[in-house]
C-alpha cells in the first residue's frame, strides 16, 4: 500500500508515569484520529517525541500496529540519527507489514545536499523495499531540503522517494515534481494554500485536536465548496504555535485526560500561566478538549 493524499496527525506518543511509552493508549489515540478526519497519522515522529524514545519501545509499538485494522494508514517516523540502526527499525516494520516512512536526516552534524543524497541513497540500497516521504524540518535537522536534492532523489529512487513533508516551508509552493510525487505542509496555516499548489494535504501536530475540522477544509476545497472553516484552523494553529507544540498539545488535552499529562524529559508541559494564557485564547475561539471542531 502506497501513501494516500489527505489530512495526516503527527500523532502523540502517551507516556506512562516510569517513562516508558504506553503502546496500546498510544495506538488507541491514533486510531481515534483516522476516525475522527485524518487519513492517516504519523507515529515517532517529532511530535510523537520519537528521538527521546528507545528502539526497543519502538519495536513493541510496531508489532501491536501491525495487527491494527487502520495498519495501511499508518506511516512511521524513526526518530534516529545512525544509518544502519534506522536500516534496522525500518527492516523490523517492513516485516510487520508497514514500508511506509518519514524519514528526516541526522540531527546536529553539518552537511550539504552531497552527504544528504549519500545518507539517502545508502539507506536505500540497504533496504530498496522502504517507501518514504523526506522529513524537510531545518529547526530539528541543522539542514533544508533543496528542490536539488529532492529531484534527484525522485530521479534515481522514483520507486522509494514519494513525497515530503515540508516544515521549513521553502518547498511546498515551489517545488514541481510530477504528479504523483506527494508534497505535505506542516503547517494548517499552509492547507488551503498549499492545496491551490496542488499538494497532497498536511501533516501537522495540531491534527491532534482539529481532525474534523482540517479535513473539512480539505473536503471543501476538493468539492469545490466555500472554505468557512479555514480561519478558525488556522487561528487556532497560530495559538498553538506560541508554545512549543509537544508541550502545548499535552497540556491541552491532558486538561480532559490526565494520561496525556507525561512527556519525556527534558520535554515538560506548558507552566500554569502559559497553560491559562494558551486555554484562554482558544476558549475566545471556541475550541476546546475532545470537542468535535465541524
Amino acid at each position: 500500500m502506497s501513501i494516500k493524499k489527505g489530512i495526516y496527525a503527527a500523532s502523540m506518543t502517551v507516556i506512562n508515569k516510569d517513562l516508558s511509552v504506553n503502546v496500546d493508549a498510544t495506538i488507541e489515540h491514533s486510531e481515534s484520529l483516522i476516525k475522527n478526519g485524518c487519513h492517516g497519522c504519523v507515529l515517532f515522529g517529532s511530535t510523537g517525541q520519537a528521538q527521546l524514545i528507545s528502539s526497543n519501545e519502538k519495536k513493541k509499538l510496531i508489532e501491536k500496529l501491525s495487527i491494527s485494522k487502520f495498519k495501511d494508514s499508518f506511516i512511521l517516523g524513526t526518530g534516529i540519527n545512525s544509518l544502519n540502526s534506522n536500516v534496522e527499525l525500518i527492516r523490523f516494520a517492513i516485516k510487520n507489514g508497514i514500508n511506509r516512512f518519514l524519514l528526516g536526516v541526522p540531527a546536529y552534524y553539518k552537511f550539504g545536499d552531497e552527504g544528504c543524497y549519500e545518507y539517502f541513497s545508502n539507506l536505500i540500497q540497504k533496504v530498496p523495499e522502504v517507501k518514504f516521504l523526506v522529513y524537510n524540518f531545518e529547526k530539528l535537522f541543522n539542514y533544508k531540503f533543496s528542490i536539488e536534492v529532492i529531484e534527484k532523489l525522485v530521479k534515481n529512487y522514483p520507486h522509494n522517494c514519494l513525497g515530503l513533508k515540508d516544515s521549513s516551508y521553502n518547498l511546498f509552493d515551489k517545488i514541481k515534481i510530477n504528479k504523483d510525487f506527494l508534497i505535505f505542509p506542516g503547517s494548517e496555516t499552509k492547507l488551503k494554500s498549499g492545496l491551490e499548489h496542488n499538494n497532497s494535504g498536511i501533516i501537522s501536530a495540531i491534527c491532534n485536536v482539529t481532525a474534523p475540522l482540517a479535513r473539512k477544509v480539505y473536503d471543501d476545497f476538493h468539492n469545490k465548496k466555500k472554505q468557512t472553516f479555514n480561519e478558525r484552523l488556522c487561528a487556532i494553529r497560530k495559538v498553538f504555535d506560541k508554545n512549543n507544540l509537544i508541550s502545548g498539545l499535552h497540556s491541552f488535552m491532558s486538561t480532559e485526560d490526565e494520561k496525556y499529562k507525561i512527556v519525556l524529559p527534558p520535554l515538560s508541559l506548558l507552566s500554569k500561566e502559559q497553560e491559562k494564557q494558551m486555554m484562554n485564547e482558544l476558549k475566545a475561539l471556541d475550541f476546546y478538549p475532545e470537542r468535535k471542531a465541524a
